[in-house]
């Protein structure tokens, strides 16, 4: 069984080593353990901290394997991109260009980069080591993000933006970069992407302003445009099941695709439910697990289950899944069917 947990330091070791597969475009999970440790420590600030409103905080949530105790998936969470670091975006959009003269009505496709200040919460640092995807693993990592979200509500923005990896080949290179940023910038993708780690002033201070018009970019740039890359796939086709759609908007580096929903609407925190757990003697079922199921503390804990209703609302648990929830009797849990087809109860 996987369990879905708050970041530890003593994580940073199986994070270096996820971070060392995940290739070229992850930018939030490079494979520097001094970044990463960094990012733990701001995830453990977030998890921490009480805040009135969302002020960027991070919350990185880890899949252990409950067999073995090792960390093998990440996934996280930002309460709100902007402030002293804000986000850049390309806005695709279309303008009209019409001659009478010529018999010429046509939309032509541009970029304007769009910079947010004050923006919306952000999920991603989505990985699993290849060997524990299945079993809809993936899914209950993507989901546990958003039943945090659904218990916790005020710690993130009513906005949710997803940023989804686009065209990058196994060294590094990426055909929108070559024909926009390398011109700014002087450098290759991978550097300019790491450097954003430490301190992102430098976009600012490089990144064209005017609109990109983009029949003018190599046909290869220009196909690269909200594409997502092959390995991010699953993780589009969950948000996309979620209820995220393209935003219009894609990452000023290499193109790809951002996906937005508004926290409220998502699936799984819509169609999420609360419950008391009043038995743990409950027998498990025969079959694959229907829901995903999480405790309602911040020393979260979410797992794959099944639930099993009782006539006065409450639930039942079988012993393992309450032990990996950290629950009793008595005790508050959410949970959602893990697939929009399941049933609901």
């Amino acid at each position: 069984m996987l369990v879905i947990r708050p970041v530890q330091m003593a994580d940073l070791d199986a994070l270096f080593t996820m971070a060392q597969q995940t290739g070229y475009g992850m930018t939030t999970l490079p494979p520097d353990k001094d970044v990463l440790r960094r990012r733990i420590q701001e995830s453990q600030w977030g998890f921490q901290l009480a805040p009135e409103k969302p002020r960027g905080e991070t919350y990185l949530l880890v899949a252990e394997d409950s067999a073995t105790g090792r960390c093998v998936g990440v996934g996280g969470i930002l309460s709100r991109v902007g402030g002293f670091d804000p986000f850049y975006s390309y806005r695709l959009r279309t303008e009209p260009c019409v001659s009478e003269m010529l018999k010429v009505n046509q939309t032509v496709a541009l970029l304007e980069l769009v910079v947010m200040y004050d923006g919306p919460a952000l999920v991603g640092s989505l990985f699993l080591l290849p060997e524990f995807r299945r079993n809809g693993n993936g899914r209950l990592l993507s989901l546990s993000r958003f039943l945090f979200m659904a218990q916790f509500p005020g710690r993130f923005q009513p906005h949710v933006l997803a940023e989804m990896r686009g065209q990058i080949d196994r060294e590094g290179r990426s055909p929108f970069w070559d024909a926009v940023g390398r011109h700014f910038f002087g450098l290759d993708f991978p550097q300019a992407d790491y450097l954003t780690l430490a301190d992102k002033r430098f976009i600012a201070d490089l990144m064209p302003r005017y609109p990109l018009y983009v029949p003018l970019l190599p046909p290869a740039a220009q196909a690269a445009i909200g594409q997502v890359h092959p390995d991010t796939q699953p993780a589009l086709k969950i948000l996309k099941d979620e209820g995220f759609i393209f935003e219009n908007l894609v990452d000023i580096f290499e193109a790809g695709a951002v996906y937005g929903a508004s926290r409220d609407r998502i699936r799984a925190v819509r169609e999420s439910r609360s419950a008391v757990v009043a038995a743990l003697d409950a027998p498990t079922p025969s079959g694959p697990a229907t829901h995903v199921i999480s405790n309602t503390a911040l020393d979260f804990r979410a797992c794959q289950g099944s639930v099993i209703p009782a006539a006065d609302g409450s639930i039942g648990l079988p012993q393992a899944t309450a032990k990996a929830l950290g629950v009793e009797p008595g005790a508050m849990v959410r949970y959602v069917a893990i697939r929009p087809s399941a049933v609901k109860l």
